[in-house]
């Protein structure tokens, strides 16, 4: 079932908003991260920005006056065991929903439900709803009657940024609280809590454990408890095959031989690593740049979306101040399109690193930003009579082309004080090369060349 109700409140102190207590999970043989969640606040590991005494959710929770609500935060933060502990310590009538198997009809039935309780025995409802943000825009918009009437206190689960994957209307309703992956500290606590729980964890195996062994689970982990128990379980199902009960680094080691890097393509942290590389290169730090990069392709991004963003920061943020790193870039792209990775992160690596020692100019972004700027100000402006093509005898009796110079006519290939712009904006000053690398040999021509003429008054083009 996507929806599942608890009875009437309040709950047994063993039991959980899915209707099971720890006992009854242990032995139909669910796993240790699931068994060892807290069933109240006090068992709560993390999170003391929210959780600490207080906090605002904390004594929303403890005074029973949760509100609708969207917890966000990375794989493993905690946001199911707030829901849990939400579940265990208020008075209100709780129904857990699953974004990834319910429905929209699903949802109305609760919500009716949820009226008719309110109406005729004054109980609140509190909906949780996991991973919410797999619903899309419509399904989204079912819930916002019943949480604007009251009908439903709803709170939201996601991994997801709420600004994209919520509905603005929804969120305006809802108070989003933000949780943090857990320090490396706070997995040291859930991993000894486990090893020691002999109801829930792993206390009968009786495991030895050094603590650089749970320490290398616990910076494994990135924060992600989940992970970190799941890792735990993993080493103590080995050593129980080996018939061992020492929990060293070699025993972690030969149970987990590749951890999994917390990169979504589709969700934030996409565009979080991918924002970390830019700035990177544009900053000049080669370290953090490759770094960031390799972060990229450990995770399993596309290599040709790593290289495209290179090529694009060739341009955009180096131009003129280093025209090398533009053929840099594509000759990478091409080493990768020819030898495929792995070979092609020789070349990867070699253009990130010269991309970021390059000297850096954005003056042609700026120009071209300017130029589109002009235009949308002010239209499509004539083309000077000087600079049309004559091309029928007619069109020169008309004036076409008169007046025109030929540069190579002239000392250095330039003629002094020529204007090619439209007559409306002659002065307008598009391109204004910086002082660094080869561009201040461009910006010294050009100076020579550009004598009349002054940048327009355009808002700033970044």
């Amino acid at each position: 079932m996507a929806a599942s109700r608890a009875r009437r409140p309040p709950l047994d102190p063993g039991e959980t908003l899915f209707g099971a207590s720890a006992k009854k999970r242990a032995a139909a043989g669910a796993p240790l991260a699931d068994r060892m969640r807290p069933r109240a606040l006090e068992g709560v590991v993390g999170q003391q920005r929210l959780l600490g005494p207080g906090a605002l959710l904390f004594r929303a929770i403890v005074d029973d006056g949760v509100r609708s609500m969207i917890l966000w935060g990375p794989p493993g933060s905690g946001k199911t065991t707030v829901a849990r502990v939400i579940a265990a310590a208020t008075k209100s009538y709780f129904v857990s929903f699953s974004a990834v198997l319910g429905s929209v009809g699903e949802l109305r039935q609760i919500a009716t439900a949820a009226r008719d309780r309110l109406a005729f025995e004054g109980l609140r409802t509190i909906l949780f709803v996991d991973e919410i943000h797999r619903f899309n825009k419509s399904q989204q918009d079912a819930f916002l009657p019943y949480v604007e009437d009251g009908t439903i206190t709803l709170i939201g689960a996601t991994t997801e940024n709420p600004s994209f994957a919520v509905v603005a209307a929804l969120l305006s309703r809802c108070k989003v609280f933000r949780l943090d992956p857990l320090s490396v500290d706070d997995l040291m606590v859930l991993l000894r809590r486990a090893l020691g729980d002999s109801g829930s964890g792993l206390g009968s195996l009786r495991l030895s454990a050094d603590d650089d062994a749970l320490l290398a689970i616990a910076n494994a982990a990135d924060g992600d408890a989940r992970r970190a128990l799941s890792t735990l379980e993993l080493v103590a199902d080995y050593l129980r095959s080996i018939g061992s009960t020492r929990l060293s680094l070699d025993a972690v080691g030969s149970a987990e031989s590749h951890r999994t890097l917390l990169y979504d393509k589709a969700g934030e942290e996409h565009y979080n690593v991918i924002s970390a590389f830019i700035k990177s290169m544009r900053g000049s730090d080669p370290d953090a740049s490759v770094y960031w990069m390799m972060r990229m392709l450990e995770a399993g991004e596309e290599p040709l979306f790593v290289s495209r963003r290179m090529l694009i920061l060739a341009s955009e943020d180096i131009g003129n101040a280093d025209p090398r790193a533009l053929t840099i870039a594509t000759a990478a792209d091409a080493v990768l399109r020819r030898v495929g990775m792995p070979e092609g992160t020789y070349a990867l690596a070699q253009a990130c690193i010269y991309l970021a020692m390059a000297p850096k100019s954005n003056a042609c972004t700026v120009a071209w930003r300017r130029a589109k700027t002009l235009i949308e100000r002010r239209g499509a402006l004539a083309v000077p009579m000087k600079l049309r093509n004559a091309v029928t005898p007619a069109m020169a009796h008309e004036g076409y082309g008169a007046g025109y110079k030929y540069a190579h006519d002239f000392e250095g290939g330039v003629v002094p004080d020529e204007v090619y712009l439209p007559d409306d904006i002659a002065d307008a000053a598009l391109y204004e090369p910086t002082d660094r690398g080869e561009e201040a040999e461009v910006r010294q021509r050009l100076a020579a060349a550009r004598t009349n003429r002054v940048p327009p008054k355009l808002p700033p083009a970044r």
